[in-house]
């Protein structure tokens, strides 16, 4: 069986990358970031709290984390629900007790159900960042252009409601279609967490920063995924700060160093030991900058204009 000639032809095909979203750029040959205080690593403590309801959306498709067994699926439910009740005040204890501010990206429907918790993020100097709708507020390129705005513009609506102007954005499984940047930029938001192909931050031609939440190194991917223990997870994010110190050092560029926090899953009493010890050690570096992720944007972008 041979292939038709045109099933390899493409009219973007060329060096570096078949779309027009951003630049190919290499980390190494940039112009140096230098974080305050003379940081070596920005460390960006984000916390997701995220509403799954009882009825998954399947359209596009359905988010990870979502109820698993037949209707009703209390035992996922209520175990999520944790996160929000429970877990969530351990991880903004454990910040409070260090003086660290960092983001929590939630979905709006999060907030409107537990204003209290809104309250105790915002008491904590944390900084929101617009999660969606609710884990039903999906996105891909399958979804029509009318729906995708909805989501997007609902969302920014809900939130100023409540008397919030998120300039960040973070997709429900960091999934976007090819408008998502536009859409974002038209309605008010300033820079996206979505695209984890980085250890800084870059500018999309359409001006949108793009702030890497590396998925990898995440509670859910490294504990629930994979099934490492919470002092794995701790070890190897301490690996990470520490293999990007060096190479930070080693080639005058400050690095970023995510942290995603889920508050079902590292909020447990089992677990949350673990944040707090890896906390303590990041502390004790010495080369750490933490902050929030908007901070860090602006930060970036005061040295890297676009």
């Amino acid at each position: 069986m041979t292939l038709d000639p045109s099933y390899l032809e493409y009219p973007r095909r060329r060096l570096g990358y078949d779309h027009d979203l951003y630049d190919w750029s290499n980390i190494h040959a940039r112009g140096p970031v230098a974080w305050p205080g003379g940081a070596k690593v920005a460390v960006w403590p984000c916390i997701v709290a995220e509403f799954f309801p009882l009825t998954p959306a399947d359209r596009p498709f359905r988010a990870p984390g979502h109820m698993q067994t037949a209707f009703p699926d209390y035992r996922h439910y209520t175990a999520r629900d944790y996160g929000n009740r429970v877990g969530i005040f351990r991880l903004l204890d454990a910040l409070e007790a260090r003086g660290i501010r960092g983001s929590v990206a939630m979905n709006v429907a999060v907030a409107e159900r537990a204003p209290a918790l809104l309250a105790a993020v915002r008491a904590g100097g944390h900084e929101i960042v617009a999660h969606a709708t609710d884990m039903n507020g999906a996105i891909d390129s399958s979804l029509p252009a009318e729906e995708e705005e909805a989501i997007i513009a609902g969302t920014r609506a809900r939130w100023q409601a409540l008397g919030e102007e998120p300039r960040g954005w973070l997709s429900v499984a960091r999934s976007q279609s090819w408008r998502t940047a536009d859409l974002l930029l038209a309605h008010g938001f300033a820079w996206m967490a979505d695209w984890p192909n980085d250890d800084l931050p870059y500018r999309w031609r359409n001006g949108i920063i793009n702030l890497p939440l590396n998925h990898e190194l995440s509670d859910r991917q490294i504990i629930n995924v994979t099934q490492a223990g919470s002092d794995s997870w701790a070890e190897q994010i301490g690996d990470a700060a520490a293999w990007l110190a060096d190479e930070a050092a080693r080639q005058g560029a400050g690095r970023l160093l995510p942290l995603q926090l889920t508050p079902y899953i590292i909020g447990l009493p089992y677990r949350v030991g673990a944040l707090e010890r890896l906390l303590d050690l990041l502390r004790s570096r010495g080369d750490c900058w933490f902050a929030a992720g908007g901070a860090i944007v602006a930060e970036w972008a005061r040295q890297q204009p676009g």
